[in-house]
C-alpha cells in the first residue's frame, strides 16, 4: 500500500519564492472556499491540524507548502469564490491563483481540483477547470463532502458530475468517514 509517511508544513508564499526553484514536484490542491481542502489535507497526512481548518470560508489568503514524504510539495492555493470577502482581497486571492498556475514556469505534475459533491461543480469550479485544460494542466477533479449526499443521491450526482468533466477523473471522497482517502493518496503519489 502507497502511503504518506511524513507531512510538514514548509511555509506561505505570495509571489516569487526560492523554494518553489528547488526542483521538488509540485501537486496543486484548488477549490473554492470552504470546499474542505484544508481537512483533506489533514485526511491524507493523518495529521488533525497540519493544515489550519476554519468554518470561516476564505481563510487561506496565501499559497501554503507541505513537503510530503521529503520528495515533494502538496501547494494548497488559496479558495475563490467567496463573495464576502472584500473586493480589494478577493481580487489579491484571484491574482495569486492565476500567477501561481498560469503565469510562471513552476510545473504542477497534477492539480487536483476539489468540487462541493452536495453543491456540484459552480461557475467558479467550470471556469477555472476550462483554464486549467486551456494550459494543458493534468486536472483530477475530487468530490468532496461525499458523505452529505443520501445513498440515492450519490451515484445521480456522481454521474453529473463525471459527464460534466467528460474524459477527466473524477475520485469522490469524505474526510468525515475517511471514503476515498487511500485512493486519493495513491493518485497523488502517482505522478513521473
Amino acid at each position: 500500500m502507497t502511503n504518506i509517511k511524513s507531512a510538514q508544513f514548509v511555509k506561505g508564499i505570495t509571489g516569487l519564492d526560492p523554494i518553489l526553484n528547488d526542483s521538488k514536484p509540485q501537486i496543486a490542491l484548488i477549490g473554492r472556499s470552504n470546499v474542505g481542502k484544508s481537512s483533506i489535507i489533514n485526511s491524507l497526512t493523518n495529521q488533525k491540524n497540519l493544515a489550519k481548518t476554519s468554518a470561516l470560508p476564505g481563510r487561506t489568503r496565501e499559497i501554503n507548502l507541505f513537503l510530503i514524504n521529503n520528495s515533494f510539495y502538496l501547494v494548497d492555493l488559496p479558495g475563490y469564490g467567496y463573495a464576502k470577502l472584500p473586493k480589494e482581497m478577493r481580487f489579491k486571492v484571484e491574482n495569486l491563483i492565476n500567477w501561481y498556475l498560469f503565469l510562471t514556469t513552476y510545473e504542477q505534475k497534477k492539480v487536483f481540483l476539489i468540487i462541493d459533491a452536495k453543491v456540484g461543480p459552480t461557475k467558479d469550479d467550470l471556469e477555472i477547470f476550462q483554464a486549467l485544460k486551456e494550459h494543458n494542466k493534468q486536472v483530477i477533479i475530487v468530490v468532496n463532502k461525499i458523505d452529505k449526499l443520501k445513498s440515492s443521491e450519490k451515484e445521480k450526482q456522481l454521474n453529473q458530475i463525471k459527464k460534466t468533466f467528460g474524459d477527466y477523473k473524477v475520485l469522490a471522497c469524505s474526510t468525515k468517514n475517511r471514503s476515498g482517502i487511500q485512493e486519493l493518496i495513491e493518485e497523488i503519489l502517482l505522478f513521473d
